[in-house]
């Protein structure tokens, strides 16, 4: 009984003292704290809510005493549209000759690189005895003497009009096919603006050579005082071309005359024209097993070649790596918006953001068709109209 009440008056002692009050209310408080924590939570959290459904985040609403600047857009446009596929090549120069000498000792030999034309020195031999080009597509096979004919001398009537050291009058008269007196008296000043003191207006086998071409010396084989006979040295033509292995599976998307551009390794474009298209597929890849000729590691290609519009454009580059760009397919008159304007659907398929007057904005679905990956455009179908705005990313 005693412990009973002893238990109560302690109690009664606790709660009528001034700290035990303060401390029991210090107990109470963190629940209150909590509470109205977890309400202004909900209270801001829907406020934020309903401000967002309000348009008050949205692009363009006001912020203080700013608005919020509107999106990147580009124009919905009508244009011709074509798709190009980029393929490696090389570029350097067409045609590959072999000069050949055939008698006496090399005295005088050029240089690699150097571009040698029609009625100029391709070597001399002896006593400075100059070998002049000439142009021609039979070659040098017998000594051309007054009385030949053929089709040799009619190259050689031809190339003594172009040098303007015969008339065109007087060889067609005597036939082109003959060297005639006025074929002798053209070669005699040829031979005298070559540098030979007494010009016999005729010509031996080592003393000239016929080429198709002016040609570019690409290696010299021979060595001054060794014979002439034999390669004297290899040549190109003085023409750039680009060469391209194309996968087999594309020859159908190219055919000669088709337009091109051509990137050089400064990063340079310059446009050119497909000038040939081969016919003969060349197998490559790893020799032996699957990777052989024919295996899955292997590669099919056909060569094409392309002709620059500016020859000048390529410099002196030879056996460079360059980019060319193939059309692969073309439309006219297509609607057209930047690739970067597409938005991926969840559902599938496309669709771009049209912003409208206000900056208001709605998703438009649209049909994709063929890609400009130069100018980063595509062709689209779907309720879109020239002129109006769709967003891009910003740049």
């Amino acid at each position: 009984m005693s412990e009973t009440v002893s238990r109560g008056g302690n109690a009664t002692r606790q709660a009528d003292s001034p700290a035990a009050a303060e401390a029991a209310a210090a107990r109470g408080r963190p629940r209150v704290r909590w509470v109205l924590a977890a309400a202004l939570t909900v209270l801001v959290a829907g406020g934020l809510a309903a401000a967002w459904s309000a348009g008050a985040f949205s692009p363009g609403a006001p912020v203080g005493n700013r608005r919020l600047p509107p999106p990147a857009t580009q124009a919905v446009t009508r244009q011709n549209l074509s798709s190009t596929t980029p393929v490696n090549a090389t570029l350097g120069y067409a045609g590959t000759y072999t000069v050949r000498g055939q008698s006496g000792t090399l005295t005088w030999l050029p240089s690699p690189g150097q571009l040698i034309s029609q009625g100029q020195v391709l070597y001399k031999t002896d006593n400075g005895s100059p070998t002049v080009l000439l142009y021609g597509s039979v070659p040098t096979w017998r000594a051309l003497d007054p009385g030949a004919t053929g089709t040799d001398v009619s190259q050689l009537n031809h190339d003594l009009v172009a040098l303007g050291d015969a008339s065109s009058v007087q060889l067609s008269a005597a036939g082109w096919a003959t060297f005639s007196s006025a074929t002798q008296t053209g070669v005699q000043k040829l031979q005298a603006e070559l540098g030979i003191a007494s010009p016999s207006g005729s010509l031996s086998p080592g003393s000239f050579v016929f080429e198709p071409t002016a040609l570019r010396v690409a290696t010299v084989t021979g060595s001054l005082g060794a014979p002439a006979s034999g390669p004297v040295l290899t040549a190109t033509s003085d023409q750039h071309v680009v060469t391209i292995p194309l996968d087999a599976a594309q020859q159908s998307e190219v055919k000669v005359g088709d337009a091109v551009s051509v990137t050089l390794p400064d990063g340079f474009s310059t446009p050119g024209t497909v000038s040939s298209v081969g016919s003969v597929a060349t197998t490559s890849g790893a020799s032996g097993g699957s990777g052989g000729p024919g295996g899955s590691g292997s590669t099919a290609t056909i060569p094409v070649t392309v002709t620059l519009k500016d020859p000048s454009a390529a410099g002196s580059l030879d056996q460079a790596p360059v980019t060319v760009y193939i059309t692969t397919a073309t439309v006219h008159d297509a609607l057209v918006v930047p690739v970067g304007a597409l938005l991926a659907q969840s559902s599938g398929g496309y669709a771009v953001e049209v912003a409208g007057a206000g900056n208001a904005r709605r998703l438009v679905p649209v049909t994709v068709g063929i890609f400009d990956d130069t100018d980063g455009l595509v062709q689209v179908t779907g309720a879109l109209a020239p002129g109006q705005r769709v967003v891009v990313p910003a740049t």
